[in-house]
């Protein structure tokens, strides 16, 4: 599902408007037909229930009058505040509010006086409040009036319904600046917006639903950004098919290089993903001295010794044997819990241009990188990398706050530089492709800032890439399931005191989840 900005959107009801002949009072029809059928999904019957409209004066207030009229007509009791001049409602909006006064309902406007103890006392005998006060082309702060108005709606524990987007929310960024409508669920309209699906606009927004208001498929589809919600139905058209036949080397070989001295987990943890997200045959090669180890450890994850110092780290002569492990494999991942030793940071810029295979590159081998684009340029192969912000911030040598400031652009920018797949982690994990295509990943929560959870991410994601998929589908893929299982997990057992190893073992219920 593509994703876009609040001026995409608009081109696109224009281009519908003007160039196919849909009337702005049908598409306005349709939007607000929809927000009533998740004002029903909340309330169930509706008759005899009081709703309370808060209304603007743009197109956003005229859905919100769709809506009144409709809920009306269905027996509600309907209560419509204006903060706005209502003077000033104009266009298709202005239509709906003569519509509302020709049925001879009333509309308060709180445009003059304080408001505040009208909107007290309205709130006392609601059951549901629907936002329709800022559409999308909202940008910068709510003023003191309305967001006083805002605050009383958000403590008022009734349910709140919003219009395409959260009022005092930024469309294209996600931001919020001041009060912002925290709505139980938001209605948006043709395409989520990128502010819905960001942080922290999603923590805003709700349960998110994306209604279609009949702009032509076509004009949906045609070329715009490269920009996608990853989706359930996405992840499972990307999905390879399972031939009765097959057999287990049909499924990919991974080789993990990962571990080191009290690191052994990170280098287990990776190996177990890999396999539960379906590679036939997973290796994983850890320093010699640690071997033993990893061989109780581990029992369906095959395992070899590498060169290694004596103090459980890896050393640049290792290259040679890793290079030959990789001569029957598909897949290399590689970083988990190597250390930052010299003799690794020597090893990983040695061992990259010498690869042949795709690659996954995570945690210490992302650190062994720190300010060097030109070792990731030089791989001749497909790579995902998957910092968090922090290992981000070192790759490109900035600050995390600027990472975080705008991780698509970040992302994106990092990907096109090192062609490379990025995977920029945390909530709403960013994949960037390097030729511009970006995904958003829905899934996942807070319990999974939890150690090892990124060394699951990795197996998953070198799993998926071996069975065959392109290396930003398998990125974009691996995100959505690791997330999914990780929510499956925090269903059962809580976000507090999740591990990563409760969403390894959640794995393969997340990819027959997808179907």
């Amino acid at each position: 599902m593509r994703v876009v900005t609040a001026e995409e959107m608009k081109a696109l009801e224009r281009t519908a408007i003007e160039d196919y002949g849909i009337p702005g009072l049908v598409l306005m029809e349709n939007a607000g037909r929809h927000v009533v059928e998740v004002v029903k999904q909340v309330l169930g019957d509706v008759r005899d229930k009081t709703v309370t409209v808060f209304i603007g004066k743009g197109n956003n207030g005229g859905d919100g009058l769709v809506v009144a009229r409709h809920l009306l007509n269905m027996g509600a009791v309907v209560k419509l505040l204006a903060l706005a001049n209502i003077e000033e409602i104009s266009g298709d909006a202005a239509i709906n509010l003569e519509i509302w006064r020709k049925m001879e309902q009333k509309i308060y406007s709180l445009q003059h006086g304080d408001g505040i103890n009208i909107v007290r006392l309205i709130l006392m005998n609601t059951d549901l409040i629907v936002d329709a006060i800022y559409g999308t082309g909202f940008k910068g702060k709510i003023g003191e009036k309305a967001g006083r108005i805002i605050e009383v709606l958000n403590g008022s524990g009734k349910p709140i319904v919003a219009v395409d987007i959260p009022s005092g929310l930024e469309a294209d960024s996600g931001r919020v600046n001041g009060p912002c409508i925290q709505a139980d669920h938001t209605v948006a309209f043709g395409l989520p917006k990128l502010g819905l699906i960001l942080e922290p606009g999603a923590d805003y927004a709700g349960n998110l639903h994306v209604v279609d208001i009949s702009i032509p498929s076509g004009l949906v589809e045609k070329d715009g950004p490269q920009r996608y919600l990853t989706t359930r139905e996405l992840v499972k058209e990307w999905m390879p098919n399972r031939r009765s036949s097959a057999h287990k080397g049909d499924f990919g070989r991974v080789l993990v290089v990962a571990g080191s001295r009290g690191m052994t987990g990170a280098a287990s943890l990776c190996g177990e993903a890999a396999l539960r997200v379906g590679a036939g045959l997973v290796t994983v090669a850890v320093p010699e001295t640690l071997h033993s180890i990893m061989e109780a450890k581990l029992t369906e994850v095959m395992t070899a010794p590498l060169p290694d110092s004596g103090n459980g780290k890896l050393v640049r002569e290792a290259k040679q044997r890793i290079i030959s492990l990789l001569e029957d494999k598909d897949v290399l991942a590689i970083g988990p819990g190597l250390s930052t030793d010299p003799e690794v940071v020597a090893l990983v810029k040695e061992l990259l241009p010498a690869v042949h295979v795709p690659c996954v590159l995570d945690a210490d081998a992302l650190n062994a990188l720190a300010g060097d684009g030109e070792t990731l340029r030089k791989v001749q192969a497909p790579v995902v990398v998957t910092p968090h912000p922090g290992e981000m911030a070192r790759l490109t040598g900035t600050k995390i706050r600027e990472i975080q400031h705008d991780r698509l652009v970040v992302a994106a920018n990092a990907a096109a530089a090192w062609n490379v797949v990025v995977l920029l982690k945390g909530a709403r994990t960013v994949v960037a492709a390097p030729k511009g295509a970006v995904f958003i990943n829905p899934t996942g929560n807070p319990g999974m800032a939890t150690a090892g959870s990124g060394d699951v991410l990795t197996g998953a994601v070198a799993a998926l890439m071996a069975q065959g998929l392109e290396a930003s589908r398998a990125a974009a893929a691996g995100a959505y399931i690791h997330g999914l299982a990780g929510d499956l997990a925090a269903r059962r057992k809580g976000m507090i005191g999740l591990v990563a190893g409760d969403i390894a073992a959640a794995l393969p219920e997340a990819t027959m989840e997808i179907g």
